[in-house]
């Protein structure tokens, strides 16, 4: 009797780890290892039929500086899992998303990706959200051979081409000619242009700056702050001295909302224009009535009720940010925008290939056409593995403390 009672006590211990494995799981070990959140497939029953589960990797600045980029990317991907694993996965297989928050940290970044290819085994990876964070993982995803699908908007993520990495954001050169031609055409000559001291602020710069003078523009100034900064009137006041006629500010929510109120409180009332670095309602509540009038380039998310019932990413964007909505109970961003453009090109390429990493390169490079998605009208090729064009780009204002199309 006693023998038989501890091989029964030893069978409900294995039902019992069994069936705990089965949950979603998020762990911290802190400061050595990077948040990790495994969201695992639910239930074995049709994944054990359709073979084991897709690793899909991600690393997101859901904390730090640039977590109101990370956060609305996270929290996306985590729902488009649950929706794809709901509708019975890819093909009959589960999803696995394995993401970890990099804290807006460019080592942790590196860190989380070493984890996602040496240790977790996915078969392809989505991230990060800043560009300084992108560039510092984009050479282990080239060493393994991996799909990366960045969400950040540096062109030189992608440019040159790299075999295995792609993007979703529109580079800078996109967004460098969209304000030039408006600033052309609005007679804007002399500009003051500021970035934040990163890999995105200066990147930005380097594209601007040789498009705005081919056009006939004129830098009366040009300065760098961290993003880190609290107060900068004192190079604002050197901005004010030089007297432009617009200033250019090339930097993400926080930061660029804090330049934004020193300079409407140094009593500078020339146009500021930003970029998608600032298409979050993140920037408007940073910034206050500071932010009334100025003028961004971005996606048309942020102004999908303002588009004409004809546009082609119309039903798509109200779709997403329906549905993000009433799961988390805020409104999404176009940094959401382009982590549910990066998930859906990787299910689409999985959809047709399989879960091997170097199928879903090819896949990602040679069928994603006409690919109706939040951030434009995607064409990728072996040349551009962004694949977006200058018409993704809108003029946006913020209006009333609301985003407004301009143009």
């Amino acid at each position: 009797m006693k023998k038989a009672f501890v091989i029964l006590l030893g069978i409900l211990m294995v039902f019992f780890t069994t069936a705990c494995g089965n949950n979603t799981a998020t762990t911290s070990s802190g400061n050595d290892t990077p948040a990790k959140e495994t969201q695992q497939p639910s239930g074995t029953g049709s994944n054990a039929a359709g073979g084991a589960p897709i690793k899909i990797g991600a690393v997101l600045s859901a904390s730090g500086v640039s977590s109101s980029l990370g956060k609305p990317e996270m929290d996306t991907i985590k729902m488009l899992v649950e929706k794809t694993n709901a509708a019975g996965g890819i093909n009959g297989r589960k999803v696995e998303l394995i993401a970890y928050d990099d804290k807006s940290d460019q080592n942790e970044a590196v860190l989380s990706m070493k984890k996602l290819l040496e240790q977790d085994k996915v078969s392809a990876v989505i991230g990060s959200s800043s560009s300084g964070n992108t560039l510092a993982i984009i050479p282990l995803a080239e060493s393994a051979k991996i799909p990366l699908i960045s969400v950040a908007s540096s062109k030189k993520i992608s440019s040159p081409s790299k075999p295995f990495v792609f993007k979703t954001a529109q580079g800078d050169d996109v967004n460098s000619l969209r304000l030039v031609d408006y600033l052309v055409k609005n007679n804007l000559k002399k500009i003051a242009f500021l970035n934040v001291d990163n890999a995105y602020g200066s990147s930005g710069k380097a594209e601007f700056e040789p498009i705005a003078k081919e056009a006939g523009l004129e830098f009366v100034l040009t300065d760098v702050f961290e993003a880190t900064v609290t107060d900068a009137k004192p190079m604002l006041t050197r901005v004010k001295n030089a007297n432009p006629q617009a200033i250019i500010l090339w930097a993400t929510n926080q930061e660029a909302a804090v330049i934004t109120k020193n300079i409407r409180e140094l009593g500078i009332t020339v146009p500021i224009f930003g970029t998608q670095g600032m298409a979050s309602p993140k920037y408007i509540e940073l910034s206050g009535n500071a932010a009334e009038g100025v003028l961004i380039t971005a996606a048309p998310l942020l102004v999908s009720d303002q588009l004409p019932a004809d546009h082609k990413q119309k039903n798509v964007i109200a779709d997403y940010v329906a549905e993000f909505k009433s799961k988390y109970n805020y409104d999404t961003s176009s940094f959401g925008g382009h982590a549910w453009d990066a998930y859906n090109m990787l299910v689409k390429a999985i959809e047709k290939v399989g879960d091997e990493p170097l199928k879903i390169r090819d896949a990602l490079e040679e069928d994603v056409k006409d690919f109706v998605g939040i951030s434009g009208v995607f064409n990728i090729s072996k040349e551009n593995h962004n694949g977006l064009s200058g018409d993704s780009l809108m003029l946006i204002e913020i209006k009333d403390g609301k985003y407004r199309l301009k143009e």
